[in-house]
């Protein structure tokens, strides 16, 4: 139904859907608001209250917390396990498929690709028990690593902590891959925030910011964790963004303010709760994230560039051949769509 352009949800929508989109929007809902109404709250507690001690007690708290991010976070597995993340899978849905078991005797390092606007696929598999992957992978612990910022504001750091997430930092991931032989995989969104500003549905070619992003490879090469490629197929399509081409103005101004705060400041187009125009919840389409097969890695205390480099080149060729055994079908329409590798 259609009133002055805004097409709007029917009124009798299956309770199920119901739900499905209000987990999304309570994930997407904290992502945007949580952090800064909580800051808010703080300060109206310490200006304009009695309680002014709340604000003060959680301050002290803060920075007597503020390295877990990169100590190993701090999982709640129960909060994992909520029956919202079920929601949150079936409402695109988000499915997960492997290529091979994990043996639980080494470590992992798992390359997530592509970034998307807010790596829905990576986030619903990875950092929840939406799509059980502690049973699709039995005896791994899955850690899903993201920029330090996300753990700056106030209560969202916390929320967002109890899905096991933890800082992409080069420390924080030697704690993750040093605290056991093995049985542990490290997850990255390796294309990163940049990759963000090149994402659009409906292409015939998927950019990936690889190239330069060999840090990874030296860290696995280090620890011996065994490299694992995974794409979801189906991230860029649940947005869209404004048009913003490379060397335009408007892409100009984002690569520079994606610099200067860490996040890509990405203009989305997405749908609301009761309308499908216009909004900041993700649209209804599927995403399947296909794990595949480990690259055997031994560990190298101080790896050569030689060694980086070589490794990265056999994982980027792994990377596209999993995309080419499975781009027909979960793309099915589009045959000739292929990955451009920046």
């Amino acid at each position: 139904m259609k009133i002055f352009g805004i097409e709007y949800a029917p009124l009798l929508v299956p309770l199920e859907r119901r739900r499905q989109t209000w987990a999304v929007f309570v994930w997407i809902g904290s992502f945007f608001f949580m952090g800064p109404a909580a800051l808010l709250g703080f300060l109206y507690l310490f200006f304009f209250t009695r309680f002014y001690f709340v604000p003060l007690f959680y301050l002290a708290w803060y920075v007597a917390d503020i390295k877990t991010p990169e100590c190993g976070g701090r999982r709640w597995n129960w909060v994992r396990k909520w029956s919202l993340w079920k929601d949150y899978a079936s409402y695109f849905p988000v499915s997960l498929v492997k290529e091979a078991d994990l043996d639980p005797k080494f470590n992992y390092f798992i390359g997530s690709h592509p970034h998307g606007i807010l790596c829905s696929g990576a986030f619903c598999n990875f950092a929840t028990e939406g799509t059980n992957v502690s049973k699709v992978f039995p005896g791994i612990r899955f850690t899903l690593t993201t920029l330090n910022c996300q753990f700056v504001m106030p209560l969202y750091r916390e929320f967002f902590m109890t899905s096991g997430a933890v800082s992409a930092s080069r420390k924080s991931i030697d704690y993750v891959l040093g605290s056991s032989c093995g049985g542990n995989a490290v997850v990255l969104v390796v294309g990163g925030a940049p990759e963000s500003l090149d994402t659009h549905p409906n292409l015939d070619d998927i950019t990936l910011i690889l190239k330069p992003r060999k840090g990874f490879i030296r860290l696995a090469l280090k620890h011996g964790a065994h490299l694992v490629p995974s794409f979801s197929f189906g991230e860029n399509e649940v947005y869209d963004q404004v048009d913003n081409p490379r060397g335009s103005r408007l892409r100009n101004l984002q690569d520079y303010l994606q610099k200067l705060i860490g996040l890509a400041p990405v203009l989305i187009k997405g749908r609301g709760i009761f309308q499908y125009s216009f909004g900041i919840i993700p649209n209804r389409r599927p995403i399947t994230t296909v794990v595949g097969k480990p690259i055997p890695v031994e560990r190298t205390g101080n790896p050569s560039d030689e060694q980086v480099n070589e490794l990265h080149s056999k994982y980027v060729n792994e990377l596209v051949d999993l995309f080419e055994r499975h781009k027909n079908k979960y793309y099915p329409p589009r045959e000739h769509i292929k990955l451009k590798i920046l």
